[in-house]
């Protein structure tokens, strides 16, 4: 066992939402935690920072909002950030007209030119779907199915094929079940209990959970898997494969480049503008300050989006998970699965799309799994939830 006073050495790879939440709720108890970061910066890829020039709230990698219907996880970030109220209405543009996504009431009355009532545009949808695909395998299926040929190429095709690299109908059917359709006139994005966006920044909330006199920070460090003996335990927030130093191959990912501009002005009139064609080589245009609506800002800074398969230097956003990659991902939780005293958390440490509120679930269930451990001198596994 080795202790530093009281408490347990603890070792987290990562000072983003994972290993934010993870390090407190250790420290609380009575660790001692230490977090390492490649970075210069904490937060991960939730970093914001104030632009200098116009005093927007901007997110770096892109825009993070926070939505759930967890009460527990929405008290527990607000304790350490005012979280103000934020709804993401999300726009995009296709063939020359802008419309409101998800797909709702005003969409498909726009976009067909009609009025029709709640009803009526369920009954319509059902003739414009493919109802031959009875268990729709594939993102293409998925949207015939329910959608229909004319709904599917305006807002999903190109989208897709910009965003992931590759024909919707290599993806699963998986991915397209997030998106709902309305049958009336909300347009908010999601629909949780819970929604908005902390007052100062994510990076503010992070510093407020990392500021315990039990947890020691160290940026712009990596951290080596020949250090783990130095500590009771490891909590990895960084990529599996590289744990491993890649030895199988690395697991694919898509990343993002973005082009900032500012603008005096307000550029878009919103947030969030999707560009659904195909001949737009990018995804869509963000405006940070619309991020923030309780602050005023003439000057605004917005990034156009484009998506990639990720390099070995690039910042990974989305796991890719088809099969290749299942394949290969099913190598690597073997090798994990064999560590004793290392559990993998978060996005990259075991390969999943996680969004905020969940990967803050499954920090705070890890800690408290971890803790319970202890206490009943049992084996801690490598992974709350297997990847595979």
């Amino acid at each position: 066992m080795i202790t530093a006073g009281e408490g347990k050495k603890i070792a987290i790879v990562g000072a983003g939402l994972s290993g934010g939440v993870i390090g407190r709720e250790l420290a609380e108890a009575g660790h001692h935690v230490e977090i390492f970061d490649r970075r210069p910066h904490i937060a991960g890829n939730c970093h914001t920072e104030r632009d200098e020039q116009t005093g927007v709230m901007v997110h770096i990698y892109g825009p993070h909002i926070f939505h759930t219907d967890d009460a527990e996880v929405w008290n527990y970030v607000n304790r350490f950030q005012t979280f103000m109220p934020y709804k993401n209405r999300v726009k995009t543009t296709s063939n020359g007209q802008v419309y409101s996504l998800p797909i709702n009431l005003h969409t498909i009355n726009q976009f067909f030119g009609k009025s029709f009532r709640p009803d009526e545009a369920r009954v319509f949808l059902e003739t414009l779907a493919d109802t031959s695909i009875e268990q729709p395998e594939t993102f293409e299926e998925q949207a015939l199915r329910f959608v229909g040929k004319d709904l599917y190429e305006a807002f999903f095709k190109g989208y897709t094929q910009k965003q992931w690299g590759c024909s919707p109908t290599e993806l699963p059917a998986s991915i397209l079940k997030r998106l709902p359709v309305r049958f009336n006139y909300d347009d908010n994005y999601f629909f949780h209990h819970y929604q908005g966006m902390p007052e100062n920044g994510y990076t503010d909330m992070i510093g407020h959970i990392l500021d315990h006199p039990n947890i020691t920070l160290h940026l712009e460090t990596a951290f080596r898997r020949t250090q783990t003996d130095g500590f009771a335990h490891v909590f990895y927030s960084g990529p599996l494969d590289g744990y491993y130093d890649y030895q199988f191959g690395r697991l694919g990912y898509r990343t993002l480049d973005f082009e900032r501009f500012t603008y005096d002005g307000d550029y878009q009139g919103c947030a969030v503008m999707n560009y659904g064609d195909e001949s737009v080589p990018f995804t869509r245009i963000t405006e940070h300050k619309h991020f923030s609506p309780w602050e005023n800002h003439q000057g605004s800074v917005c990034y156009r989006e484009f998506s990639r398969e990720c390099g070995p230097q690039d910042t990974p956003y989305y796991p890719i998970r088809l099969v290749e990659e299942k394949e290969l991902l099913s190598h690597y939780v073997a090798l994990a699965e064999q560590e004793a005293h290392v559990t993998f958390v978060g996005r990259l440490g075991t390969y999943r799309y996680l969004d905020m509120d969940v990967t803050i679930r499954e920090a705070l269930d890890t800690a408290r799994l971890y803790l319970f451990a202890e206490k009943a001198d049992a084996a801690m596994p490598s992974f709350l939830h297997a990847p595979v």
